[in-house]
């Protein structure tokens, strides 16, 4: 025979990881992608015991600081966002940088759109999005934690991998302007 009462740490767990939490991620030096990422999955409720695919059990997300969100790289002069308007000729191309310009908030929208599936719930989890282009939001008193963006920025020009210098061999002499210059390259076994 089967006890059918639950204990009251049960209830109040269930209670907990049911609760729509809010949390707050500041986009200021990130990249859009690397953002993109860790939203969608508090979108979802992957971070949640409960998470299962049919059902929407995501909590709301805060951006703020969309408008200082950077692009590695040469992408703010080469990346090109897309649309068509249904109509013949009606193709249109922005740069990135002109876009982020005209619309702040649409570069890290349209991210997390696009790391999210295309199912049903797509538009219930973005309807729990809130980006804003400063600092100051309405949210407050409903954030229950800010959250550190896992993506780091990038190093600042670091050398090829593949290349070995003559400093790596003698550390002790680094005034020589010769060891400066690559010793050899490392050849790739495949």
């Amino acid at each position: 025979k089967f006890n059918m009462s639950l204990p009251a740490l049960t209830a109040s767990g269930t209670f907990l990881t049911h609760t729509r939490r809010w949390y707050l991620l500041d986009a200021k030096g990130q990249r859009p992608g690397r953002l993109a990422t860790q939203v969608a999955m508090l979108l979802q409720g992957k971070t949640k015991p409960i998470y299962h695919p049919t059902q929407d059990c995501g909590d709301h997300v805060v951006v703020i600081n969309s408008n200082h969100v950077e692009f590695s790289g040469n992408k703010w002069q080469t990346k090109l966002y897309r649309k068509h308007t249904g109509f013949p000729g009606g193709f249109k191309e922005v740069l990135a940088k002109d876009y982020h310009t005209k619309y702040p908030t649409a570069v890290i929208y349209g991210a997390v759109r696009g790391m999210l599936p295309v199912n049903n719930l797509r538009r219930e989890w973005l309807k729990k999005l809130h980006i804003y282009e400063e600092a100051e939001h309405p949210h407050a008193d409903n954030i229950y934690k800010q959250l550190e963006p896992t993506g780091t920025p990038a190093p600042e020009q670091q050398p090829p991998k593949n290349i070995i210098f003559a400093s790596d061999f003698f550390p002790e002499s680094d005034d020589d302007p010769r060891l400066k210059q690559p010793f050899f390259t490392r050849k790739s076994r495949f």
